[in-house]
């Protein structure tokens, strides 16, 4: 039987218990298991519901990061085009007058600067590796999670 003083779980918060008007709450042999049980059975699609939020969160945040980087890079590479053009035929040029040979010399730093085009392609496509979109906060937690069903709360200490 339940007494009408017993505590109760808050439907918007299950883990939040308020007590009776008395401000005692009720020994835990007046509580009817299937009210405990209910409770429990909230607090777990509680912590799902927040588990899942956090998740959502996270990859929110990653991605507009990464959307943010994207273009910075893209800004940069068609400003850099630009100047690259013109620096690019300024060196064929000089290498040109120097060797006397004007194709000789365009053809040798169009290679040179392809193999550059090439190693920062690679370096950018080392960054952009999925481990960067991991969402590590909820990992952490959801490795604590069945620590905390046991009632052990310092586990954070320990890792």
């Amino acid at each position: 039987m339940i007494r009408s003083d017993a505590p109760t779980a808050d439907a918007t918060e299950p883990h939040v218990v308020r007590t009776s008007s008395s401000g005692r709450t009720a020994a835990p042999d007046d509580a009817n298991v299937v009210d405990l049980l209910k409770q429990l059975a909230g607090q777990g699609s509680h912590l799902a519901e927040q588990q899942l939020a956090l998740i959502k969160a996270e990859v929110r945040e990653s991605t507009d990061e990464l959307k943010t980087a994207v273009a910075a890079m893209a800004g940069a590479a068609i400003v850099g085009l630009a100047g690259l053009g013109v620096l690019l035929m300024g060196i064929a040029y000089l290498l040109g007058a120097a060797i006397d040979n004007v194709g000789l010399a365009t053809l040798i730093v169009g290679l040179a600067t392809l193999l550059l085009a090439y190693a920062l392609y690679r370096s950018g496509a080392t960054k952009m590796s999925a481990t960067n979109l991991s969402p590590e906060r909820t990992e952490r937690t959801l490795q604590r999670t069945p620590d905390a069903v046991r009632g052990d709360l310092n586990t954070e200490i320990r890792r």
